[in-house]
């Protein structure tokens, strides 16, 4: 059963939290976004069945990723996805409902380190520290 809706494992519903992922992570490498982390959600919370966090090399460049994933969303799965954040784009968040996607500047990521709130030290990106700046 996928945590966040009542329908069982293989049906449409959970086959289009696999697609809706698949596609997330493939924009996000288009976009050449940094330290990509995925973190199945699945059994852990009800919220989403992932949450995926990713760096931009700036505002500008975290504002078009998050632009993107939310357009490629609706063309591509005819589905929808609430965007929060663009207008300074230091930490923009979509969700998209079974994905739950948090785009940061590398500051800011490091300021709030979602990582280990959600998976532990694990899965912390290389050379990522907790330290504010």
């Amino acid at each position: 059963m996928t945590p966040h809706s009542d329908a069982p494992a293989g049906s449409p519903v959970a086959a289009d939290s696999a697609v809706l992922h698949d596609l997330v992570m493939h924009q996000l490498d288009e976009d050449q976004a940094i330290e990509v982390v995925s973190i199945p959600l699945a059994g852990i919370s009800s919220i989403a069945d992932h949450m995926v966090i990713a760096s931009g090399r700036s505002s500008r460049h975290v504002a078009a990723m998050a632009e993107k994933i939310a357009s490629r969303i609706k063309q591509d799965l005819k589905g929808s996805a609430r965007v929060e954040g663009l207008p300074t784009a230091d930490w923009v968040l979509i969700d998209a409902g079974d994905v739950i996607v948090h785009l940061f500047r590398p500051e800011v990521r490091s300021f709030y380190n979602l990582e280990r709130m959600w998976g532990g030290d694990s899965l912390s990106p290389a050379g990522a520290s907790s330290a504010a700046h």
